[in-house]
């Protein structure tokens, strides 16, 4: 009897064990049912921990982080933007069921026996899917930011009374391609949300030819010269160019005509080399560097007789202006006292009848011609082409236009234009101005230049003349300070 009593204890253990067996696999089953329907610990969709949450709470919890408005900083403004305004959408279903896939991937009892065993599950890493439109989010900065909060350069201004302008302001514009990158990248995360827009500095534009001419005019002013100016300039780089001319105090229409005075040996020495050709012997050249760099008479005198014809060697010159197109700027006689006047020529700037000058009936030009013949010298030199090659083809080389920019360069004794630039700066010229045979009084002065700066290589001419005499100082010092502005002008930030 005893024996069969523990036996009977022993099986009532035994189905109690089984019991609770049972009910532990039961109750296990039950968690890991529950913990099989939520995302395993350190899993992320979108970079948004979901450790522990069923599809329905992590879709919530994504689309809470993804509503969150961006941050975007502009300069010193700031403003936040829903996503969807920026053309942002949160690809939802197609993330959900992919982690849903993830998570279920194992067999239910092989996930279910690496769970009775501690081995938990690897974490999910669910990437974002979402779309962002380009055009909606370009058409958002450009309307509402750049339109805006864009400031557009103030341009340098001219200072009155001085030959300086004033430094402008910066602007700013949006780089809208660079932020629409950081914007979009922005959008894909969770967290960083706060995004610097890509902005664009842009300095200070130079000023207007308009401008120009306003402090040309306070330069004028403030050397209180009673005559007439006039000034051409042009951009070498871009071609632009601009006429000024004053009489008086009062801004004028330019193309004056004025006394073309030593400049005249400029188309002297084109049209010797135009006869001549290449290459130019000993004693030819010698006359060139005398009239060029001395502004010798004799040597123009002599070349005009000898290179080109005895007797009417100016007319030859002034055919070869006209056939170049200028109008206004002519040689009528030699240089030598008491030589004879050859021919009378009119002009439209001669014949002008609100503007005329006491000037020399046989030796005339304007500013603006000067500058395009010099213009076209530097064009020859730098391409070969230009007016010369048009004109006169194959007569003129670059070479020999080289030659005559270095014959201008020669012409070197700080006056005039020369006067007002940095020391050092590179200039081929050729000045001159003349005292009267009976008072011996300037009242003509001039100056043809091209000047090699920093800021770009320019053509400046300058013909000032005064029906009082100009003291040769007060004159040199509106030529320096008319040079100067020009100057600032192409070098501003230089």
């Amino acid at each position: 009897m005893k024996h069969l009593r523990n036996f009977s204890l022993t099986r009532w253990i035994s189905l109690a064990l089984i019991a609770a067996g049972v009910m532990l696999l039961v109750f296990q089953l039950v968690v890991f049912s529950r913990l099989r329907s939520s995302f395993s610990p350190g899993s992320t969709i979108a970079g948004v921990d979901v450790s522990g949450l069923d599809i329905d709470q992590a879709a919530d919890r994504l689309t809470q982080a993804y509503s969150v408005p961006v941050e975007l900083h502009y300069g010193e403004s700031s403003f936040q933007v829903k996503p969807g305004t920026l053309g942002f959408s949160l690809d939802l279903s197609s993330m959900m069921a992919a982690a849903d896939q993830a998570r279920a991937s194992l067999p239910f009892w092989t996930a279910f026996w690496d769970y009775l065993f501690n081995r938990f599950p690897e974490s999910q890493d669910i990437p974002i899917r979402a779309q962002i439109n380009t055009d909606q989010m370009r058409a958002f900065l450009v309307s509402e930011i750049a339109a805006r909060y864009d400031q557009d350069p103030e341009p340098f201004s001219p200072i009155p009374g001085d030959t300086y302008f004033s430094a402008g302001k910066s602007g700013l514009s949006l780089d809208v391609d660079r932020s629409i990158e950081l914007i979009s990248m922005a959008l894909k995360s969770p967290s960083d949300r706060v995004i610097n827009l890509s902005v664009k500095k842009s300095t200070s534009s130079r000023p207007s030819y308009d401008n120009l001419k306003i402090l040309l005019g306070e330069v004028i002013k403030a050397n209180d010269f009673p005559g007439t100016v006039e000034l051409y300039v042009k951009d070498l780089q871009t071609g632009q160019d601009m006429q000024f001319a004053y009489q008086s105090g009062e801004q004028v229409p330019p193309d004056i005509a004025f006394s073309a005075l030593s400049t005249i040996k400029i188309p002297i020495m084109i049209e010797v080399y135009r006869v001549k050709g290449e290459p130019i012997d000993a004693e030819t050249f010698s006359l060139l560097e005398k009239m060029m760099t001395l502004s010798d008479n004799d040597a123009s005198d002599a070349l005009l007789k000898t290179v080109l014809e005895p007797n009417l060697g100016p007319l030859l010159v002034t055919d070869t202006l006209e056939a170049l197109g200028l109008q206004n700027t002519y040689l009528a006689g030699m240089f030598y006292i008491g030589a004879p006047f050859l021919k009378v020529y009119s002009t439209p700037a001669n014949s002008r009848t609100d503007i005329k000058l006491e000037i020399d009936q046989m030796n005339q030009t304007t500013a603006t011609e000067m500058g395009s013949l010099i213009s076209d010298i530097y064009e020859c030199a730098q391409t070969g082409g230009g007016s010369f090659a048009a004109a006169f083809p194959g007569k003129i080389s670059q070479n020999e236009c080289r030659a005559m920019i270095s014959l201008l360069a020669q012409d070197r004794n700080g006056t005039l234009i020369e006067s007002g630039l940095p020391d050092g700066t590179q200039i081929a010229h050729k000045h001159g101005w003349a005292t009267d045979a009976i008072d011996y009084y300037i009242y003509d002065m001039c100056d043809a230049a091209i000047v090699y700066s920093p800021g770009g290589n320019y053509i400046m001419t300058l013909y000032i003349n005064s029906p009082q005499q100009i003291v040769f100082s007060d004159g040199n010092q509106l030529y320096g300070d008319l040079s100067r502005a020009v100057y600032n002008f192409f070098n501003l930030g230089k």
